[in-house]
């Protein structure tokens, strides 16, 4: 007599992330194709693949910088495939662009502050408690932005305007102003594209630190290959707009489609 099967074990905690039959055209033709692939809450995961495979289309679709065609996005277990961007942030997703869009003619500090989630003046409650208030609102925003300028080692930076940096400094100033918002999952779009080697790893452990030491979860689209290695925990392999496999990078990269895929293009 057979013994009947154990039952099953409880479900795992849902993804942070899910994102489900995504598609996206330009013209008629389909950029991303019907493309799924989850984040794992406290996890780093890569998103890679030849160039035109859609990645950045994809981050901007669950960035909610384009709107999809067809498909869901979830996070933290609700549906925000209809949110604009400024409530996605709210809620604690937040992305970076593959071009810095730093406020050139602001200090590093003001560029900082200026992009911290819901500052004094937009909430009505907070303006009728009176000028005390606002002041401990400014200077709780004043400390976390300081407090991010140490962590980066940008400091001496503060107060040089945001144009005068180089172009990883502005990448930095990128990443940081994501991290005002106090997000729950960074979207990073290539942000070790065209910095040089060793501000590159020094970025790199930044990310780490934050992944290791605070639990933040990140999606980081890179060519970067190396980079991902040591950063991922897992990767999303795109080509010709869909997702063609999914896992650890040394596997994936392993896999004839995979391979396929980046000698044809």
């Amino acid at each position: 007599m057979t013994a009947p099967a154990p039952p099953p074990g409880p479900a795992g905690p849902p993804a942070l992330l899910e994102v489900t039959g995504m598609v996206k055209s330009f013209g008629g033709a389909p950029v991303v194709n019907a493309a799924s692939c989850a984040v794992a809450n406290g996890s780093i995961t890569g998103l890679i693949g030849p160039n035109g495979a859609g990645k950045s289309t994809l981050v901007a679709l669950i960035g909610g910088a384009q709107r999809a065609d067809a498909g869901r996005v979830c996070f933290l277990g609700q549906d925000i495939t209809h949110q604009p961007v400024y409530r996605r942030a709210r809620a604690g997703l937040t992305r970076t662009f593959q071009l810095s869009s730093e406020f050139a003619r602001l200090t590093v500090l003001e560029n900082l502050m200026a992009a911290a989630q819901g500052h004094a003046g937009e909430r009505f409650r907070v303006l009728l408690l009176g000028k005390r208030s606002w002041r401990q609102e400014e200077a709780r925003v004043l400390d976390r932005a300081r407090g991010l300028l140490q962590r980066f080692g940008m400091t001496a930076k503060g107060n040089d305007y945001a144009g005068s940096l180089s172009g990883g400094q502005k990448r930095i100033v990128e990443i940081m102003r994501a991290l005002m918002a106090d997000p729950q999952l960074l979207v990073l779009d290539e942000p070790l594209a065209g910095i040089n080697p060793s501000l590159a790893r020094t970025i790199e452990s930044y990310l780490m630190d934050l992944n290791r030491e605070d639990g933040l979860s990140m999606l980081i689209v890179e060519h970067e290959l190396a980079a991902l290695e040591r950063l991922s925990d897992t990767v999303v392999v795109m080509a010709n707009g869909r997702v063609i496999a999914e896992g650890e990078l040394s596997d994936v990269l392993a896999r004839s489609e995979v391979v396929n895929a980046y000698i044809v293009g």
